[in-house]
């Protein structure tokens, strides 16, 4: 079996070197990078399967990176840091982070968060009910095929996850979707992120849609339960 490629972009060989003795130990084929420049230019040359990223880094911010990365791609992206507090998170998530671990880890817990994340990703998108490939509510469209999302003919750039929500929430149009039922559906047991991961991402999906929280036209809040799209019944 091929190993998975992960790139490692960190600047602390304190850091660096220990975790990616253990990724090769549990199978995987790491690179590492200890500058953001040198990180692009590896993106490019190895293809990685998930990229664990420093937010500080020599010359630059790893979120200005991210933004890089979301601009081309869905790569699933691990954000490292030693900020704790829960905006940063919260920052790193809405920038399409797939998880976010702050310093001091232990390398099990973050392989641990590796394989789970790479898990989410590598799992097949089940078909719409009519054995489709297509789903398409109003103008709102996804090819779970090609793991294409557009509004209007205009593609959407969504993360991973953000397309995972938005297909539960889209497959079952004019109905409400429990919260429990939409993380568990979307993250699974080894997810370890923010308790308001699932705010996170409906909020970046309802900026990627243009949708008004206040007056939604896709993404509708049910207060205390879950959440709705907007049904056919509901256009116009």
């Amino acid at each position: 079996m091929t190993k998975r490629t992960i790139l490692l972009i960190e600047d602390e060989q304190a850091i660096s070197e220990p975790l990616a003795a253990a990724l090769a130990r549990e199978g995987f084929e790491p690179v590492v990078a200890s500058t953001a420049a040198k990180g692009l230019e590896l993106l490019e040359a190895c293809s990685p399967d998930l990229v664990l990223l420093d937010v500080m880094l020599p010359d630059g911010d790893g979120r200005d990176l991210l933004r890089h990365i979301r601009a081309t791609s869905r790569l699933p992206v691990v954000m490292l840091t030693a900020r704790g507090e829960e905006m940063d998170r919260v920052l790193g998530l809405e920038l399409g982070a797939d998880d976010y671990v702050t310093k001091p880890f232990s390398a099990a817990e973050l392989i641990a968060r590796v394989r789970a994340v790479l898990r989410r990703t590598d799992e097949s998108t089940p078909a719409a009910d009519d054995g489709s490939s297509l789903l398409e509510v109003s103008d709102v469209r996804m090819d779970l095929e090609t793991h294409l999302a557009s509004r209007s003919g205009e593609r959407l750039e969504l993360t991973v996850k953000e397309f995972e929500v938005l297909r539960v929430l889209l497959s079952r149009a004019g109905k409400v979707v429990k919260r429990d039922d939409l993380i568990r559906e979307v993250w699974d047991s080894n997810w370890f992120g923010p308790t308001k991961t699932l705010d996170v991402h409906i909020s970046a999906l309802r900026k990627k849609l243009g949708d008004d929280p206040a007056e939604p036209r896709y993404i509708h809040t049910i207060r205390g339960v879950g959440f709705r799209f907007a049904g056919a019944d509901d256009s116009e």
